[in-house]
């Protein structure tokens, strides 16, 4: 069967015999069932495809793309998660990054030299600072390892009346409070 017609009349129709690759009615152009359309004195469409064919193994056509619908699983409909890159600013927002102000210095203000303070000293193992409020007691022992160069079996905090918060730093049975106070000029 050849694909290629010339220009087609309404008087050469027969009814019915419009099927297959046969041009639809016109009388100037004629266009072909698969889309294409010739003028007057053109080519058949077989031509038309095979410059475009010629075009596509140039890199000029690309392929088909081809959508799958996708299958819901849920009643709600939630916005898909994007992808969120982190932030790159120009500048930096701080000038300088932030210090930690407590620092094993800053958390034990003073030691307690009262009376009661060194009974405690003597009778208890146990040494009695007054620290910052905002430390713990975790922060308490690291200070009081790194200051004084001792081990720390238990800290005992209360804040006073006077918001001020003490700390009882109780020593291990092998330590001699005494002598570590003497030693490091605390009485």
């Amino acid at each position: 069967m050849s694909c290629c017609f010339k220009e087609v009349t309404n008087q050469h129709l027969v009814k019915g015999f419009n099927s297959g690759m046969q041009p639809a009615v016109g009388t100037q152009n004629v266009l072909w069932e698969d889309g294409a359309e010739s003028k007057e004195g053109s080519s058949c469409p077989s031509q038309s495809r095979n410059q475009s064919e010629g075009l596509e193994s140039q890199g000029v056509l690309k392929g088909v793309h081809s959508h799958k619908k996708k299958i819901y699983t849920s009643p709600t409909f939630r916005r898909p998660n994007t992808l969120q890159l982190r932030r790159q600013p120009k500048y930096p927002r701080k000038s300088a990054p932030r210090r930690n102000k407590i620092d094993h210095y800053a958390i034990i203000k003073v030691p307690l030299t009262t009376e009661l303070a060194i009974k405690k000293i003597e009778d208890n193992n146990t040494f009695v600072f007054i620290v910052v409020i905002k430390a713990n007691k975790h922060q308490i022992k690291q200070a009081v390892k790194k200051l004084y160069d001792i081990d720390v079996a238990k800290v005992n905090t209360l804040i006073r009346p006077d918001r001020e918060k003490k700390a009882y730093v109780w020593l291990p049975p092998d330590y001699d409070a005494l002598y570590v106070a003497n030693k490091t000029r605390i009485i």
